[in-house]
């Protein structure tokens, strides 16, 4: 299975201002939100790229994304019906192929040479089905992320085979239904913002937006759930960290993450030691 392709999911109102936002990036460079996306899905091979845009924002992203502009295709999304519509809106585009999937609002920073996407990717590849991107985390992150349940792939320290994935679960949900055996109490796998997804997904998709009312939404994760229950998906624990820029401070938390692991990091570290200095002398005086 080769992956070629990328769909971006960027139209949703409080999301939509957020990859234009401009950030420096490991390499020092200034650079948009969207362009840094972009370059993680093009560093795992990625040769078309999708964004699911609100109207009318097509001009500003297509600004954002610099050099790799010519490599973007827009899709609009013209009513506000959940996440798994605004994937749902790119079907033409993906066809029959399988796909890469990220958000536009995260930011991914990986523990060593390989990027997080190309991790997922390379599993895709290798297993020749769904792969989603997930990362251990505490109880208390649950209502921001999606989470799965599944057991361990024989074998694999950090593969796993999905059997259930609910959105935002509750504490008591989560215990119930989507403990994964192997991992410290108290933790969950989450959703990394991050999939390679065959193309059943769309056909799931199709059938949840033709039954969404107005004002409905589409549940991308009950979509993903439904993929599994159909078909082998399976989910990466990925070396690396996953960053909400919606969230408050997340650009900020997600500029000092790309900081502190780029070619800056000593000038950065620096900097913070001499800003923490100071506060401590202001609070000596007062």
């Amino acid at each position: 299975m080769r992956i070629t392709k990328a769909v971006v999911t960027a139209a949703g109102r409080s999301q939509r201002t957020l990859p234009l936002q401009t950030l420096i990036d490991r390499d020092g460079q200034q650079k948009p939100v969207l362009r840094i996306i972009m370059e993680e899905a093009l560093r795992a091979g990625i040769e078309q790229i999708c964004v699911v845009v609100c109207p009318g924002d097509e001009a500003t992203y297509a600004d954002a994304a610099g050099d790799h502009g010519g490599r973007l295709k827009f899709v609009r999304q013209t009513q506000p019906l959940g996440y798994g519509h605004a994937v749902h809106c790119a079907r033409e585009f993906v066809g029959s192929d399988p796909f890469l999937h990220l958000v536009g609002d995260h930011l991914y920073v990986s523990r060593g040479d390989k990027g997080c996407a190309e991790q997922v990717v390379e599993a895709a590849q290798v297993e020749s089905c769904t792969v989603s991107g997930v990362q251990a985390s505490r109880e208390a992150l649950l209502p921001y992320y999606g989470t799965i349940g599944g057991r361990r792939v024989p074998g694999h320290k950090d593969l796993y085979v999905v059997e259930d994935v609910v959105e935002k679960p509750t504490p008591t949900e989560a215990e119930q239904r989507l403990l994964v055996p192997g991992l410290r109490a108290g933790h969950y796998l989450c959703l990394f913002g991050m999939h390679v997804v065959t193309p059943g997904i769309m056909e799931i998709l199709d059938r949840m937006v033709s039954q969404v009312g107005e004002r409905g939404k589409v549940n991308f994760a009950a979509a993903l759930a439904e993929l599994a229950a159909r078909e082998r998906c399976l989910a990466l624990e990925v070396q690396g960290w996953r960053y909400d820029v919606g969230v408050k401070y997340g650009l900020l938390t997600a500029q000092m993450a790309l900081a502190l692991t780029g070619k800056d990091r000593d000038e950065v570290l620096a900097k913070l030691l001499e800003l923490l200095a100071l506060r401590e002398m202001q609070n000596a005086k007062q």
